[in-house]
């Protein structure tokens, strides 16, 4: 039975760990090379799409790691997240390069990324490799952590600032 588009999307978005965790490694037997990152992805923009596109276009699998509004909320303070999660995931979802996506509650996704254990992790370009949470664990398992430009002039916050002007 064909699944239809909406289900297809539902089916990429996971909240809970143990299905996420059996498709990772599903992945692994396959000799995919997962690639994973991580954001509130609040208001998707253009310097998502293209940071995120650069992303997969490292490995076989992206997976999306994103903060659950409650880890939004103690990041970006009360009025955030402007999307809720689910929301946010189904955006995600819909870009065809992402492969999975997945909510994490902690501030971090470290935990995430240790359960993961991608071939690389990807960060944007306001980060120094050295201060990349989860880099030294993908560096001890064998994996690199790859920091992609941002595409100037894009950004959720700023935007979010100019409309209070």
């Amino acid at each position: 039975m064909k699944l239809n588009n909406f289900n297809y999307l539902e089916n990429k978005i996971f909240t809970e760990l143990d299905s996420f965790l059996r498709l990772c490694r599903l992945w692994k037997l396959k000799d995919e090379k997962i690639v994973f990152t991580n954001g509130c992805f609040d208001i998707l923009h253009r310097g998502h799409i293209s940071y995120l596109a650069a992303a997969a276009d490292l490995g076989t699998k992206l997976i999306v790691g994103i903060n659950s509004d409650t880890s939004v909320k103690r990041l970006k303070g009360p009025s955030r997240p402007i999307n809720t999660f689910e929301d946010r995931a189904l955006a995600l979802a819909a870009l065809g390069f992402i492969d999975a996506v997945v909510e994490f509650k902690d501030d971090t996704p470290e935990k995430l990324i240790e359960l993961t254990s991608p071939a690389i992790l990807v960060k944007g370009g306001d980060y120094k490799v050295e201060d990349i949470i989860g880099a030294n664990w993908v560096a001890q398992n064998g994996g690199e952590t790859i920091v992609i430009p941002f595409v100037q002039g894009y950004s959720t916050t700023n935007f979010l600032n100019d409309l209070k002007k």
